[in-house]
């Protein structure tokens, strides 16, 4: 019998993305931004809301390519607010693009990714969570990471949203112990 975190046991996508992706050390910083993107999108909804439409996102944002989506016009996203299969919020689709530009235009000698991960040494910090209900909304790491990202220009991630991205891109591992993904149960072979 196989045990996740109970956040994943709602849905089969759910369960894809928790066994595939959620709490995985990411350094590329393509993926990081979809993460980040998809963080932003979920901002009063429901994770699985956002897993719905990541394909439809993935399309309208290029495959989230750093590039294509810095590029994108006032027009572009007037488009896009008419597109039903993606989460319209205008806040929302211009932080995706503005986000876009923070990180393709980081300052030389970095990247978006080194000085993320520069936040915890470079190794993601494990917490040893028994149950649901002990998971923080956000910490003092989310808090002060949340301030620098707005300091750099980035929009839409507040100390809540950015500790679900902490987690989401394996900065932070919140695996709960009993939850077969966790990493002392992956040693296991569980």
């Amino acid at each position: 019998m196989v045990t996740r975190c109970p956040w994943a046991e709602q849905s089969p996508s759910l369960q894809r993305y928790h066994d595939t992706e959620w709490g995985r050390p990411l350094h590329d910083n393509q993926r990081l931004f979809e993460l980040l993107c998809l963080e932003t999108y979920q901002a009063g909804l429901s994770w699985q809301t956002v897993l719905n439409k990541r394909a439809a996102f993935q399309r309208a944002f290029y495959h989230y390519d750093l590039a294509q989506v810095a590029a994108m016009t006032p027009a572009d996203l007037a488009r896009l607010q008419q597109d039903a299969s993606i989460i319209r919020n205008r806040l929302k689709l211009a932080a995706t693009v503005n986000n876009a530009q923070v990180i393709l235009h980081w300052p030389a000698g970095s990247d978006f990714s080194t000085w993320l991960w520069a936040f915890v040494g470079g190794q993601p910090i494990r917490h040893h969570f028994t149950t649901a209900d002990q998971l923080p909304a956000t910490t003092d790491l989310a808090r002060l990471i949340s301030r620098e990202m707005k300091k750099r220009g980035f929009k839409f991630v507040g100390p809540t949203t950015v500790y679900s991205f902490l987690q989401a891109a394996g900065l932070i591992n919140d695996h709960l112990v009993t939850c077969d993904w966790a990493p002392e149960n992956q040693r296991k072979g569980r």
